[in-house]
């Protein structure tokens, strides 16, 4: 009996194995289709840009030599017209000379029939000035313009790729600050004014207004967004399960946390070690945070402009991450907005 149930762990442990080997091989194959498609995306991406640079440098070659034509032609017509006016001051200084040395001064002049000479031009103000200043920098601003729209194809691109992976979070109620209210779909939270008597579990933030979602990742690739629409403060990304959720919240890496916050209603940062300040074209509206777990990339999109907005690189994690929330503080009511878990829709 006991060599019977042996053989049977043995052939189970067996069976486990091969199961292994066919998830690591789809893996393989699924990481190929990924490097493929990324590849193409990369060719075509900068294939434009390349065409883009050529035709650029070509317009502006074309554009500084009409310009140098115009140059010679309008150097030309001056000079033409220099040695018109000295031909004319020629011939008039002969026949100044012929009066000069004339007997019958009134005669000549009556037969020269020599007229008062019109005002001569004033050459000083004349001159020739090649107008190239600012045409390499305008072809490069036109360059940047064509980099900016196929950096925003990319991006579009990107988001659609990463929010494949959305997945279906609800806040974990166990782990909400006491002041915290929770929608009863565990979709949206806030922050309210009363204290509630809950029970201080090893789970639960006692002294930030944080609150988890109650799914965890310990690998693969997750997504999900987030409504900020109407909040002046908040913070969002993924913790560790080891965050300290008893004390003091340091908002970086070092201390398990990977997020982005918003402060005062237009100070936007990474949560670093040293804060990194954000700079965004516009507030965004809903933020995507997108988690690959095995490459150690958590990054946060501008759903609504499709723009990234930052990603922490080279992570090493170690322990499950749950999603973070935080509405952080009323504002005398200006912050209560609630934060929204968005049903993900790919345009």
């Amino acid at each position: 009996m006991l060599l019977f149930l042996a053989e049977a762990e043995i052939q189970q442990m067996i069976q486990k194995r091969q199961l292994k080997i066919q998830e690591i091989k789809h893996s393989v194959d699924l990481s190929e289709e990924d490097a493929d498609r990324a590849i193409a995306e990369g060719v075509q991406v900068f294939t434009s840009l390349k065409e883009s640079a050529e035709r650029g440098l070509n317009e502006l070659i074309n554009t500084i030599k009409e310009k140098q034509k115009t140059t010679e032609k309008q150097a030309e017509a001056f000079i033409k017209e220099l040695e018109q006016e000295i031909s004319e001051l020629m011939k008039r200084s002969t026949e100044v000379e012929q009066v000069l040395h004339s007997e019958d001064h009134l005669h000549l002049l009556q037969s020269l029939n020599i007229q008062q000479p019109p005002p001569p031009k004033d050459w000083k103000e004349v001159s020739i000035c090649p107008l190239y200043e600012g045409t390499v920098v305008k072809a490069v601003a036109q360059l940047e313009k064509t980099l900016s729209k196929e950096m925003k194809k990319l991006l579009e691109a990107e988001l659609k790729r990463v929010q494949q992976y959305a997945v279906d979070v609800t806040l974990d109620p166990d782990t909400a600050y006491p002041k915290l209210i929770l929608s009863d779909d565990g979709k949206q939270v806030n922050l309210g004014y009363v204290w509630k008597n809950l029970p201080d579990n090893p789970e639960r933030f006692s002294r930030y207004g944080a609150v988890l979602g109650k799914q965890s990742f310990s690998s693969g690739r997750f997504y999900l967004e987030v409504q900020v629409k109407g909040k002046i403060e908040w913070t969002l990304g993924v913790a560790r399960e080891s965050i300290n959720r008893k004390g003091h919240i340091f908002l970086c890496p070092q201390y398990g946390n990977w997020t982005i916050l918003l402060r005062n209603g237009n100070e936007y940062k990474a949560g670093t070690y040293s804060v990194v300040r954000l700079s965004l074209k516009s507030p965004p509206q809903k933020v995507g945070v997108f988690v690959d777990y095995e490459e150690g990339l958590v990054s946060f999109y501008d759903v609504d402009a499709a723009a990234l907005i930052y990603s922490f690189t080279g992570c090493a994690f170690t322990e499950e991450l749950f999603p973070f929330f935080s509405s952080f503080f009323m504002g005398g009511g200006r912050n209560s907005a609630p934060l929204i878990i968005s049903p993900v829709r790919v345009n």
